[in-house]
């Protein structure tokens, strides 16, 4: 395995969101300089330069932009949603490129690092091929993350930077306040069993109840970014990131009451996004009994990503292996991270 040395200048898109946050964190905590883009004005990470800019804006991004003459590194998770999937392909493209073609003008540009999904396997779609590998054939349809990718590959030829591609499962974070939180909107949904004194249902179909899903802790997503950002080996290809092991909600469920101190019940159909507005008054009640830091459920989580994946009733994980044949060794065990993450949450007085 090689890495680069020298000055490593890091230029993060999408620094507030919930892989950002954590890989602005770890970049820092590695003696990068880093600097972040968002349009979040409550965004801060110790050691990082903030730099408000609409991605979606050509002469804006040329125009805030031109002073960074020593960025060395991409970091690109920015996102854009939309009604539906077509219609999120322009803005989501156009941003990456009115970045990556700035950048190439005035900075010594080495590497991108392109964050995305399992939807370039077709796991949006419905049901898809798993385990998924980086191999397999490309989807028919308009997707963005697959449209970034062929755009900043073909941008690439003849350029002396590289990119990588980071593909993750569902990630799991102790960062509040972002609405692809699961773990929060699992520990949100906990508490107030608790504090209704109801058993933890799970929230999903039977046929979810027994599906596979993998899962990607924030901290070893950051780090094997960064590795493959640093190492020759990793140049131009993209690389599935996983905790390292498989589970079925089934097997899960049960560690997840346990934390809490809760029976489970047979599953039922269930929506966060209107449970957390059913129990918007209880949770307030719960934050000023136990001083925690948010009274309002809803800036914590609106529960519509937690449905999105209770939606899925398919299996859902990819094949890890070819990054770790490629050199990066991390592992985290997806039933510890779990509980790592509540525990957090406790102790920043999130939940009771």
């Amino acid at each position: 395995m090689k890495t680069t040395q020298g000055k490593k200048v890091a230029l993060v898109a999408g620094a507030s969101g919930i892989v950002g946050q954590q890989l602005s964190q770890a970049l820092v905590a590695d003696h990068w300089q880093v600097k972040a883009l968002t349009h979040r004005s409550d965004f801060a990470v110790s050691g990082t330069e903030i730099i408000a800019v609409d991605l979606r804006d050509s002469q804006q991004c040329q125009q805030r932009l031109a002073s960074l003459t020593d960025v060395t590194h991409i970091f690109y998770s920015a996102w854009l949603n939309a009604s539906d999937w077509g219609t999120m392909v322009g803005p989501n493209l156009a941003m990456l490129q009115n970045l990556v073609q700035t950048m190439e003008d005035v900075a010594p540009l080495e590497h991108v690092s392109l964050m995305q999904g399992y939807k370039v396997y077709g796991a949006h779609l419905g049901r898809f091929k798993t385990p998924a590998r980086e191999s397999d054939p490309g989807v028919p349809g308009a997707e963005f993350n697959a449209a970034q990718l062929n755009w900043l590959s073909a941008q690439q030829h003849g350029k002396a930077w590289h990119w990588s591609a980071l593909r993750p499962g569902v990630v799991g974070s102790d960062r509040p306040g972002n609405s692809m939180n699961l773990a929060l909107s699992l520990a949100l949904y906990a508490s107030i069993c608790r504090a209704a004194r109801l058993p933890l249902r799970f929230p999903g179909s039977p046929e979810t109840w027994h599906s596979m899903v993998d899962f990607t802790d924030a901290t070893l997503l950051a780090d094997a970014t960064i590795w493959a950002a640093r190492t020759s080996d990793a140049r131009n290809q993209a690389f599935n990131i996983n905790n390292g092991d498989l589970w079925r909600w089934s097997e899960l469920w049960p560690v997840i009451a346990a934390w809490f101190e809760l029976e489970i019940a047979p599953p039922v159909s269930l929506s966060f996004r209107q449970l957390f507005q059913d129990y918007r008054a209880l949770w307030r009640e719960i934050a000023g009994d136990n001083t925690l830091v948010e009274a309002d459920i809803l800036a914590l989580s609106d529960g519509a990503f937690a449905d999105f994946i209770f939606g899925w009733n398919y299996d859902m994980f990819g094949d890890g292996s070819k990054l770790r044949r490629a050199g990066f060794h991390g592992y985290r065990a997806t039933d510890e991270m779990f509980c790592d993450l509540f525990a957090r949450f406790r102790a920043a007085r999130v939940i009771p």
